[in-house]
């Protein structure tokens, strides 16, 4: 659990920092590009580390991945950011935990109690709720829509990568999905930055790539598949509810966002839930 939080706490500046990041390099550069710095970094460590290359019958699942964390989420979230913002994604991707459960429940035989479905989905109501209060009247945007798809991907991608860390490693599995991928991302990311070129960027807006490019796509991953891995996937999956409210919180200090009523009543509603689903029973059918 401790693993998991120390992932999503680097999760949480995510929004922030692509926001930022995307008012200068355009979301296909921040998207995809991201993924092409941090595999640079991959390679230094796995070279160091003289890591194994891993056995093909593993090339599958490293697919899953690069196409969930690598690609998916990170492009999704930065075209929804072009025109919505870190507070407002943070409330809609609320309900990743309840996502990363249902794909661990179908792809990894994880069967978790009714007491923990009951706690996993009042947390997921509580942050739908709260989107629906205190959005745009209710109405539905483009934006969530990418949101959306990014919940997807970062789904299957955290699922995939629980699984496959038990066999790898945590920070071999990230390592080496980032590597496999670059053959994707890499002529993406550099046709992104050519078309659109860079637009007078300041020092935030090179942090905020920075911080994408080695703790979101990848640092991060070192600690969360840790502790997936250690936890099971539909428990620790579990302390992702605390991610909206953390990027809340960064969304006031850096972006100064007001945090209204209702979302530090939410936040304590959710913190509730996750302390209630780990006190519920998982079981492994397979």
């Amino acid at each position: 659990m401790a693993l998991g939080f120390a992932g999503i706490l680097i999760f949480s500046v995510s929004l922030v920092a692509t926001s930022v990041a995307v008012e200068s390099f355009g979301a296909w550069t921040v998207g995809v590009g991201r993924a092409v710095v941090a595999a640079a970094c991959a390679a230094v460590v796995l070279i160091v580390r003289r890591s194994a290359i891993p056995n093909q019958r593993h090339l599958p699942s490293l697919l899953i991945v690069g196409g969930g964390v690598i690609v998916g989420f990170p492009l999704f979230t930065a075209l929804a950011l072009e025109t919505s913002t870190a507070s407002r994604g943070a409330i809609v991707i609320g309900i990743l935990p309840a996502s990363t459960a249902l794909v661990a429940t179908l792809r990894h035989g994880e069967r978790p109690s009714w007491q923990f479905w009951l706690a996993a989905f009042g947390g997921l109501a509580t942050v739908v709720t709260y989107s629906i209060v205190t959005g745009a009247n209710g109405r539905p945007e483009l934006a969530d829509v990418f949101f959306l798809l990014a919940v997807a991907s970062a789904a299957v991608g955290y699922a995939e990568g629980a699984k496959l860390t038990s066999t790898l490693g945590g920070w071999q599995t990230i390592s080496w999905a980032l590597i496999v991928a670059v053959p994707i991302t890499l002529p993406i990311g550099t046709i992104a930055l050519i078309s659109h070129g860079v637009d007078d960027p300041g020092w935030s807006n090179w942090a905020g790539l920075l911080y994408v490019s080695l703790f979101s796509m990848y640092l991060g991953f070192f600690a969360w598949y840790a502790g997936l891995s250690i936890g099971g996937v539909a428990r620790v999956s579990q302390i992702q509810l605390l991610q909206p409210m953390l990027t809340l919180m960064w969304s006031a200090l850096l972006l100064d966002e007001r945090i209204s009523r209702a979302g530090i009543i939410t936040a304590g509603l959710v913190l509730v839930c996750v302390v209630a689903t780990r006190r519920t029973a998982i079981r492994h059918t397979r």
